[in-house]
């Protein structure tokens, strides 16, 4: 910058477009029904205009997956237009990625990001913003930028609008379990004794990686990632992974998650490495017997709150209920270890949702059983199921679980 140059003579917010819209494996149709499915809900509640600033509504609305590093995001919707926030540093990507406009700010003062918002926000009284992602220094940097605007809550509205999940998207999330499965095989054929989890967990990646690539004209490669954990590592459903040694007769827990345009998938399973004591496999095939009966309950109508219930009951007859870590399973679609989750449809005994066509769940069982009594280790199995239009339930996961299939010997 020249030294005589004034910094309120250079620009702050622009359009900073570099080449041409890129590949989606969403078409205009399905993008623009996000938009105006939740245009109406703007109408409806005297809202001006949405402010967007997580991960997933961001991505979820336009397509573009922002980069955070201490930079703040934004996507303003109002009922003509719908526009990204962007960086500098950022270059033209997010106007590639994103449908609908773009505009970059800059740099050189610190309040140029409220000022792309107050360029896209004018006369605008009502907006809505995310009360769950909006911190109260942030918030009251907004309002200093918008005096005189009421903010409501748009997080939850839009939370509910992703949990219904479009055939665009189920097609996708199918295709992201068909290469979590993938992963799934690399990791099974790279145990070994005496193999760090860390080779494991990178045979697991690179082939999910390479699988993701193979399969789109386009695609961003960012994100994916393998939990591959032994021993007492798995008593931790997200332990990462380690540089320990697998060891023969040990509990393994392989854990694949490809992510593909911002939609994860996972697949989850209990494995043992050679082979199983009997307390072990008594646990395993208890945790699979819970794994069966949850699938079976995944229908059309069921409560969140009573499949959690009924499973809890298998698990207080073997006297295991005590060791059970969390929920029996969540909502699938925009969602990642970072940003995202579609709180309202988790498998929990406070969740009184009622599961719908267009939703898409997990059911994963899991007990911890504690380092230095029988059977020590984290048991989980996870398939990924669909509830279709027509009231069928599709299970998407193709990886086979229990002993029958996972006590691996390579």
């Amino acid at each position: 910058m020249d030294g005589n140059t004034n910094v309120d003579d250079m620009l702050h917010v622009m359009e900073w477009h570099n080449g041409e819209k890129e590949f989606s494996p969403f078409s205009d149709t399905e993008m623009a029904r996000r938009q105006n499915e939740l245009r109406d809900w703007m109408a409806k509640n005297d809202v001006d205009a949405s402010l967007f600033t997580s991960y997933h509504c961001i991505n979820y609305y336009s397509g573009w997956l922002y980069c955070y590093f201490g930079r703040k995001y934004g996507m303003v919707i109002d009922q003509k237009n719908a526009t990204t926030i962007s960086a500098g540093i950022d270059g033209g990507q997010p106007f590639r990625r994103s449908f609908g406009n773009n505009i970059t700010y800059t740099d050189w003062r610190r309040d140029n990001f409220y000022r792309a918002i107050q360029q896209l926000t004018p006369g605008a009284k009502r907006i809505g913003i995310e009360f769950d992602h909006v911190s109260l220094e942030y918030r009251q940097l907004l309002q200093d930028a918008l005096p005189g605007v009421e903010f409501v809550d748009v997080g939850q509205p839009a939370m509910w609008m992703r949990t219904i999940k479009s055939a665009e998207e189920i097609k996708l999330i199918k295709e992201g379990a068909r290469v979590a499965d993938v992963g799934g095989a690399a990791v099974a054929a790279a145990v070994k004794a005496g193999v760090p989890e860390h080779e494991v967990a990178i045979a697991g990646t690179t082939a999910m990686i390479r699988e993701i690539a193979n399969s789109f004209p386009f695609v961003e490669l960012m994100d994916t990632w393998t939990w591959f954990q032994s021993g007492i590592n798995t008593d931790g459903a997200h332990n990462p992974v380690t540089n320990k040694k697998v060891q023969s007769g040990e509990i393994l827990s392989l854990n694949t998650f490809p992510m593909i345009f911002g939609y994860y998938t996972a697949l989850e399973r209990t494995l043992f490495c050679d082979h199983v004591d009997d307390a072990s496999l008594d646990i395993w095939e208890k945790n699979v017997k819970v794994h069966e009966r949850g699938l079976q309950l995944i229908k059309p109508g069921a409560r969140c709150m009573d499949i959690a219930i009924e499973l809890n009951e298998m698990y207080r007859e073997w006297d295991l209920l005590k060791y059970r870590s969390f929920g029996y399973g969540h909502s699938f679609g925009v969602l990642s270890h970072y940003y995202g989750r579609e709180a309202g449809v988790e498998l929990r005994e406070d969740i009184e949702t009622e599961l719908k066509p267009g939703m898409v769940v997990s059911m994963e069982p899991m007990v911890m059983i504690p380092e230095g009594q029988p059977g020590a280790g984290g048991y989980r199995e996870h398939d990924i199921l669909v509830i279709n239009d027509d009231n069928t339930v599709e299970n998407i996961t193709g990886f086979p679980f229990g002993p029958e299939h996972n006590i691996i010997k390579n």
